[in-house]
């Protein structure tokens, strides 16, 4: 596996892995994850890892803190531990950009994800509010979580 800091030229390879990793989201929510908009304003604010056009992560560092989403890998590398060494290689990036914590979100919906993340490290700390301009099918909420970097 080949991680590498995607490049503006990558964004449309990042909106295919990403809406392919989230179509296990259909139940709550309509449409595409991202589109190619959406990728671009992220490449401006943080950056995305790439590994092998299968897999990505973003991460946006915030001070001493750095935020974690949209860990995607392609639904036939799931289960691979393909996801974990994305997740350490974007842990080990906000290290290298001195960030003391990494903070995620998930959705509450999706009940997999908060053991996934407790296994390596991470704590609930808090809820929010479901991003607000995006319809969702059933009601639902962001589970807060993060993790020392130390």
């Amino acid at each position: 596996m080949y991680i590498r800091h995607a490049e503006p030229s990558d964004a449309q390879t990042l909106v295919t892995i990403i809406n392919a990793a989230f179509r296990v989201e259909k139940f709550f929510i309509e449409g595409d994850r991202i589109d190619i908009d959406q990728v671009r304003e992220l490449l401006g604010k943080g950056e995305f890892l790439i590994a092998d056009d299968a897999g990505c992560v973003y991460i946006e560092p915030r001070g001493t803190r750095c935020y974690l989403g949209l860990l995607a890998v392609n639904p036939a590398m799931q289960g691979t531990g393909f996801g974990r060494k994305l997740l350490t290689a974007a842990e080990q990036r906000a290290r290298e950009l001195y960030c003391e914590f990494i903070d995620i979100r998930v959705v509450n919906l999706r009940e997999e994800l908060p053991p996934f993340y407790r296994r390596l490290g991470y704590v609930e700390c808090g809820t929010s509010e479901f991003t607000p301009d995006v319809r969702t099918l059933m009601p639902c909420h962001f589970l807060h979580m993060f993790k020392p970097l130390a």
